[in-house]
């Protein structure tokens, strides 16, 4: 038994935490449906649950809530209640804690150290014993940094690990993990993995744990709870790649070293995005895949070296053009969705930087986003908001288009839907670069990988 055998932030307290929700509902200010309806579910201390449920069910919502993070007062309308342990949520929320979809919106300091620190100091635990709980955490998530590791030099995969840290020094007695593991590579899926595995093993904590791809996670789950109708999806049909075309974008041995670093991330790279052509940029996590994504959309200044489109009259490096020159010849998706929104609607946001001739409706609905077209961005959830994030991209209607972890948050039906839609980009002659862990999405686009050290 280690020292998590204490799940109370600041005393001894039984780790495994009680949960009731009793038709539970939540429908967010503004939007006229509820993201939850009608939800009941019990869980005895200590078990092991994994929800299930469609892209835009609700999960995250229901992750919310249970984490004690939704007041009320913000809410249109709110039915039923959840109890930890007995206790109104709101009562009890030290008893839970919540990883995010996106552990980077939750990083509040500047140092790794100091990051995982700051919940356990605001709860109150002394100094020693803090300082213990975050080299322990970062530890069992294997963390590969020092405390003064910069969190702004993180990748994505390198933040989610150090968020689950954050969590895990909180000794909470409830987990709820919103696919902790959908930006890590192999290695750091099993990582954290096994990092839960011994923590519930220490604690008996109970665990609510969302994931589109839960295999690796089986063996650690007592039963899985559906959230809504599961999605029936059709099989891909037969697809036969383009013939590559002529060079859109060209790299040239770019480089880029972040502030404070010891080395290059990613090191020197070449490569070209031809007409109809896939590329699938993959690695481990922290070798630069993201950076190399932000160059390639003319969005980061490399260290060294140049990307350029060799078609354009303008041969300037692509960091140099003017922004909507930019965009109608490299459209980005970011890994944070979240930071492309502009306007207080889907519809709007589209719309903004759309080429003469788009039609916003059926790109909206070719998404499945056309009944949300009136709603507010960030109220969708994480799988919604990253489909907003390629509409937005493909409304400008670029030449070439760079996806960072576009399948992340997607159920099978829209992952589906989202392949059909980059195979008919590269039919109609456009480049697609992906940035992925997705060994699946690889194949499906006959890409040709890119695969840095």
């Amino acid at each position: 038994m280690t020292a998590y055998a204490a799940a109370n932030p600041r005393t001894s307290a039984p780790a495994g935490v009680a949960v009731e929700v009793r038709n539970w509902g939540w429908r967010h200010a503004g939007r006229r449906a509820f993201a939850v309806r009608g939800f009941t579910l019990s869980l005895a201390p200590g078990e092991r649950v994994l929800l299930a449920g469609r892209s835009g069910a609700g999960k995250s919502t229901l992750l919310a809530g249970l984490a004690g993070l939704l007041d009320p007062e913000t809410a249109e309308e709110v039915e039923g209640e959840i109890r930890l342990d007995g206790a109104p949520v709101r009562q009890a929320r030290q008893r839970a804690g919540l990883l995010q979809q996106d552990p980077q919106a939750g990083i509040v300091l500047a140092r790794a150290g100091d990051d995982v620190a700051f919940g356990p100091e605001c709860w109150g635990v002394p100094p020693d014993e803090i300082w213990r709980r975050v080299r322990e955490s970062l530890g069992l998530v294997g963390f590969p940094y020092a405390l003064d590791r910069s969190t702004s030099a993180l990748s994505g995969g390198e933040a989610q690990r150090l968020g689950l840290a954050g969590l895990l020094a909180l000794r909470p007695g409830l987990l709820l993990l919103d696919e902790p593991t959908a930006n890590l590579d192999p290695d750091g899926v099993r990582q954290v993995r096994d990092a839960v595995a011994r923590v519930l093993a220490a604690t008996g904590a109970s665990l609510v744990l969302v994931e589109h791809r839960p295999e690796p996670w089986l063996p650690l789950i007592d039963r899985v709870v559906e959230l809504g109708e599961q999605p029936c999806a059709t099989a891909l049909p037969a697809w036969r790649p383009p013939a590559p075309g002529g060079v859109l974008l060209q790299a040239s041995k770019v480089r880029h070293r972040h502030p404070g670093a010891e080395a290059d991330a990613p090191g020197e790279t070449s490569l070209d995005v031809r007409a109809g052509e896939a590329v699938a940029v993959t690695g481990r996590n922290g070798a630069g895949k993201t950076t190399l994504a932000l160059t390639l959309g003319g969005l980061l200044k490399p260290t060294g070296g140049t990307a350029v489109a060799p078609t354009s009259p303008d041969q300037r490096p692509l960091h140099r053009w003017r922004a909507d020159a930019l965009a109608a010849h490299v459209g980005s998706v970011f890994q944070r969705p979240g930071q492309q929104f502009l306007a207080r609607t889907v519809r709007d946001d589209v719309a903004l930087g759309a080429a003469p001739g788009t039609d916003v409706a059926a790109l909206l609905a070719r998404l499945r986003l056309g009944h949300l077209a009136r709603a507010h961005p960030h109220t969708l959830s994480g799988g919604e908001q990253r489909r907003l994030s390629v509409a937005t991209a493909l409304a400008a209607q670029p030449a070439v288009l760079v996806l960072d972890e576009p399948t992340f948050g997607q159920d099978r039906e829209t992952w589906n839907e989202l392949v059909a839609l980059l195979r008919t980009l590269l039919d109609d002659g456009h480049g697609v670069v992906v940035v992925t862990h997705d060994r699946l999405l690889v194949d499906a686009l006959a890409a040709r990988e890119v695969r840095l050290p």
